[in-house]
């Protein structure tokens, strides 16, 4: 059955929101951070650089309509770290062949990625508030942690298309504009290929099937782990990547060096 308690974490830092509980928007910093990460796709220090210096009221915004929905306010009320859960390894060996859970796993496996590595990097950005304790940096951490699940969930894997694909959903789905920028930028890069593959096509396909969908920060994850991957889908609306998948594997760095670590 999956059975779970809440984990909540203690004792953690406290923190203090001003200006209608928003973060001043940092342009020469997420300048100088997206010029790293084109130079760079695997530089995620400068993704969390950019996410902190635009991140503005999407953070609080989307925090209050989580509690807006009819699920909302428990799964706020329990505070469930997604990253402890996501840790457990014994608990994601527990979900049958065919689930979200048995699909995440193999994902990380595969990639040799664990859920601490994002937790890690987040945690070494430059006056990064996400272990704080407050609700605003708990829904922050929340986003954080369902980075590689969306991944399962959109079907965009984690070459360079894939991670730009995946931010253009996640625009859709945050409304932070350090998705937006990543997917522009992303776009651009890619596109200055020239080899004759539809990179920003499926970077405008992502970005739909982020809006089409269901609002994915509300979803009960470890509920969720439980479903069949493609009933899972189905039911939370979310498109098949078409363009995306049209596109063979070998080309979709396009520019971008070959992959190595999250």
């Amino acid at each position: 059955m999956n059975a779970y308690t809440p984990i909540v974490a203690a004792r953690r830092p406290e923190v203090e929101f001003r200006k209608g509980e928003s973060l001043r928007l940092q342009p020469i910093r997420a300048f100088k951070a997206v010029s790293r990460l084109m130079a760079d796709k695997e530089d995620t220090a400068a993704v969390f650089d950019l996410m902190r210096a635009l991140s503005g009221k999407s953070v609080s915004k989307g925090y209050a309509r989580l509690m807006s929905t009819s699920a909302g306010g428990r799964i706020a009320y329990e505070r469930d770290e997604l990253n402890d859960r996501l840790m457990d390894r014994a608990w994601l060996e527990s979900f049958a062949p065919g689930t979200v859970g048995a699909a995440y796993l193999a994902h990380m496996d595969e990639r040799g990625f664990t859920a601490d590595g994002l937790k890690q990097i987040s945690e070494e950005t430059l006056d990064s508030q996400v272990e704080a304790a407050h609700p605003l940096t708990w829904y922050g951490r929340r986003l954080r942690d369902v980075h590689d699940i969306w991944h399962v969930l959109s079907g965009y894997r984690t070459d360079a298309l894939g991670e730009a694909c995946l931010v253009a959903f996640s625009y859709q789905q945050t409304r932070s504009l350090g998705f937006g920028v990543i997917a522009f930028a992303a776009g651009n890069k890619l596109g200055s290929t020239k080899n004759g593959q539809p990179y920003k096509a499926a970077i405008r396909e992502a970005h739909r099937n982020g809006k089409a969908c269901a609002w994915l920060p509300a979803v009960d994850y470890p509920q969720l782990f439980a479903e069949d991957l493609e009933a899972a889908r189905a039911r939370l609306g979310i498109r098949p990547a078409r363009i995306y998948q049209s596109i063979p594997p070998e080309l979709r760095d396009g520019v971008f060096t070959a992959p190595t670590t999250h």
